[in-house]
């Protein structure tokens, strides 16, 4: 390994990131392209001679690996939250006054402004300045891996600038493709004689989700960061944006188009101007965002259902056009949610030729009164999603028909259960119905439930689309000669999987019951009722009365575990998997619970337990464990580098305590 080498690629590699740097985040390129290209071939051929000193952060690593068969799972450290919207000056006007309300503030609230970019949300994970890991947003608490991906986005830095980084860092940001790409993406495959996408947005998503890296390298994809979710080992700003800043002194790009605003009116005035702006700018928007940017008020202010209190997100309208609803189908969804669609006289709208349109749910129907035969107004909500406004009432032919939910699911036919109180109805034929098969079987082998290994996303829509598996208890019926049918599976592959769903056999009830998908049903309910019931068969049969005798279940939960044992596909299900030999240990006697209402929050590393060892012994003593930090916390468990939550926790006054205070905790418990 020759000296001078390793020094001429360490000083080509800083030479390219800083040009990177300059034209990406900066905007303000110092070399031409050819140039920039001149010293990336220098490197490639450095390299090539002297490949002992490539680095997986050097910038020629960016042309995407080996194919995957599927992506994995990721845990996001932080929820990646949704936003609440507002439509009108008034919805605005309303968000500024519920944040003043809350901080009992009598001063203008600042804001920052930024353009709402149509793309894919991912996350970012860095360790000490690496790049380690990607994920996108998914369901918002889990997301899929696609780090090979991202590190093709030649924006994305491989490495931090500088040299103090956080120990751990999450940073937020939105994939996306430029108008202009996305034109040169679509006249390449009509060329090809190739699949052309709908819009950027569907691009940017399929490109991204690419199992193959070397396809997403081809791609032209960018990406702006706009925030952060979980940051350990380091003291940042106490604004959101002079994080942005200190995210753009790292290498990260932020758009260059956020801006602080006083009050509503300065944020209305930003609106109208990205507004007027929109169609000049390079890349699709849909609206602004407006976020509180002390971060100290939007800890004050936290978060309702799965978005913050001190953000929303303001829509530009949609274009309207009037049309006529011919007929209305209802569509089961992949967890069960049935939908009204609306056939419609087809219709352009905001360059496309619409003919369906989401009627969303029945108190929608019924708060529009919508009948079949209605002239009714149409848009694009977003601009993506086509939906049904209004009613021209004066327009309503005298055969115009009522719209009724059906009793049962147009495609499995079992009962359709809709709670008092709640807009969306369901299947409850979460077991069997095809529609949504496919999500059953994936929640069902996943890892918190029955644990089979090997069967992720991708070979469990192979298996349902074969026609291999139409229920959950066809898992345990499969075989070698059946799996061996399947693209990419051989033998080796396919005894891999049938031992481990021979494994899977023996599981727990309270994983069990998790893993059946009961609606609301997560892995702490499932718990509590098998700790309360003890058996299958007495949770089976038990009341609407008595299931609200379990610890935190209400009514709402109690109603879904009734329907859900109520249906005999459920039923029968249940009976082939316990005629497949899936069985479980019996409960334990529930022991002392001294912890028993009180919260604990873990973080940073323990070294004589995991998180999820730490978390079953202190639910075992009773204890409820969150993955946040608020004023209701009894106490935080801090190990080694233990970041925001902790400093949080300090700043709120809760009880902290470490590793050995913890363990002694345990064992005089």
């Amino acid at each position: 390994m020759g000296v001078n080498a390793g020094k001429d690629i360490l000083a080509l590699r800083q030479a390219i990131e800083d040009h990177n740097y300059r034209y990406y985040v900066l905007d303000a390129p110092s070399i031409t392209d050819a140039e920039y290209d001149q010293l990336y071939q220098a490197l490639k051929k450095l390299e090539a001679a002297h490949p002992e000193l490539i680095t997986p952060d050097s910038p020629t690593q960016r042309v995407g690996g080996a194919a995957l068969k599927l992506f994995g799972e990721v845990k996001h450290g932080f929820p990646m939250l949704s936003l609440d919207n507002a439509f009108t000056e008034e919805d605005l006007e309303d968000f500024d006054q519920r944040v003043r309300d809350r901080l009992h503030a009598r001063h203008v609230i600042e804001y920052t402004c930024e353009p709402k970019l149509d793309g894919l949300a991912v996350n970012l994970h860095y360790e000490h300045g690496r790049l380690v890991q990607a994920a996108t947003r998914g369901d918002g608490l889990t997301g899929e891996d696609v780090t090979e991906n991202i590190r093709t986005i030649a924006m994305v830095p491989l490495q931090l600038r500088g040299t103090h980084f956080p120990a751990i860092l999450d940073v937020r940001g939105e994939v996306f493709m430029s108008k202009k790409g996305f034109a040169q993406l679509n006249q390449t495959a009509e060329q090809k004689g190739d699949k052309t996408f709908a819009n950027p947005r569907n691009a940017a998503a399929g490109s991204l989700r690419q199992l193959d890296s070397k396809i997403t390298a081809t791609r032209p994809l960018e990406i702006y960061c706009y925030g952060l979710g979980l940051v350990e080992g380091f003291s940042g700003p106490d604004t959101h944006m002079a994080w942005l800043n200190q995210l753009k002194e790292w290498g990260l790009r932020v758009n260059p188009f956020i801006e602080i605003a006083e009050g509503p009116k300065a944020c209305l005035a930003y609106y109208e101007r990205m507004s007027k702006a929109r169609d000049k700018l390079p890349y699709e928007i849909d609206g602004v965002v407006y976020k509180v940017n002390s971060l100290s008020l939007q800890d004050k202010l936290g978060f309702v259902s799965k978005a913050p209190r001190w953000a929303i997100a303001h829509k530009f309208p949609a274009e309207e056009v009037y049309t006529v609803i011919e007929a209305v189908e209802f569509q089961v969804g992949r967890t069960g949610a049935i939908t009204p669609v609306a056939r419609l006289k087809p219709v352009y709208v905001h360059g496309v030729t619409v003919s369906n349109a989401t009627l969303h749910n029945m108190d929608e129907v019924k708060r529009k009164d919508i009948h079949v035969g209605d002239t009714v107004i149409v848009r694009r909500a977003g601009d993506v999603i086509p939906e049904v406004v209004g009613v021209i009432a004066e327009r309503r032919p005298r055969d115009a028909k009522k719209i009724h939910l059906p009793k049962h699911c147009p495609v499995c036919q079992s009962d359709i259960e809709l709670i008092p109180g709640e807009a969306i109805a369901r299947c409850t034929g979460g077991l069997v119905c095809s529609a949504q098969q496919k999500e059953a079987i994936k929640h069902f082998s996943s890892r918190r439930a029955m644990d089979i290994e090997g069967l992720g996303d991708k070979l469990s829509d192979q298996l349902v689309e074969a026609g291999l598996l139409a229920s959950v208890a066809d898992i345990y019926t499969l075989n070698k000669h059946e799996l061996m049918s399947l693209p990419r599976m051989g033998e080796k592959s396919a005894q891999n999987l049938l031992d481990e769903i021979d494994k899977s056999r023996h599981t727990t009830l309270p994983r069990f019951l998790y893993a059946l998908g009961i609606r609301e049903v997560g892995e702490a309910t499932a718990k509590a009722l098998a700790t309360h019931f003890k058996t299958l068969e007495a949770l089976q049969a038990a009341t609407f009365e008595t299931l609200q005798h379990v610890q935190d279940v209400g009514p709402v939960v109690a109603e879904h575990v009734v329907h859900f044992f109520h249906e005999a596909h459920n039923r029968a299900v249940i009976a082939k998997l316990l005629k497949a030999k899936v069985h479980w240990d019996a409960m334990p006697e529930t022991g002392k619970q001294p912890l028993l209402g009180q919260t604990f929050v873990l973080t940073g590393t323990l070294t004589t337990l995991t998180r999820d060892e730490a978390k079953a012994k202190l639910e075992a003593l009773g204890a409820k464990v969150a993955g946040s930090v608020s004023a209701k916390t009894h106490c935080v468990v801090a190990g080694a580098e233990a970041g925001s939550k902790l400093a949080k926790a300090e700043a709120l006054g809760v009880k902290v305590m470490d590793e050995e205070a913890f363990l002694t905790l345990l064992k005089n418990s």
